[in-house]
Formats: C-alpha cells, structure tokens, sequence
C-alpha cells in the first residue's frame, strides 16, 4: 500500500488553506474551506500520481493540518 502525506496549511493572509506534499509531485491546491479542499485533493491524487508513474496499488492518503494567525495589535 503505498501512503500519500498532505499537508493542509492556513494562510491567513489570502484566507485560504493549501495543500501540498512532499511525496506526490504537483500537489499544490488552495481553498477557502478545508473540506472542499480534501475533496479537491481527492481526486487530484490519484490523476497526479498516474502522471507521475507513482506506484499505483492501494493508496493511503494521511492529512496534516497546521493553522497559524497572526494577530496585529
């Protein structure tokens, strides 16, 4: 089985959350909701890891989420 990390990151500048991974080349995508973004990663995996020749079994995808606000005071 081969397992896909996605890192989820709050930008609180554009107000969005970003996805990208280390091991799944091309993976960078952005929303506003978190949910709609693992539903666009969903689909984005396994079409991203055909082109990339990317083992292509059982897929294991893990989510790693980070949120970090900076407050001006």
């Amino acid at each position: 089985m081969a397992q896909y990390i996605v890192n989820l990151v709050w930008d609180n500048e554009a107000h969005v959350w970003i996805a990208t991974s280390e091991n799944v080349p091309g993976l960078v995508l952005e929303h506003g909701s978190c949910d709609a973004l693992i539903e666009r990663v969903r689909v984005a995996i396994p079409e991203l890891i055909e082109l990339n020749a990317l083992d292509t079994g059982d897929i294991s995808v893990e989510y790693h989420t980070k949120r970090r606000e900076r407050l001006a005071v």
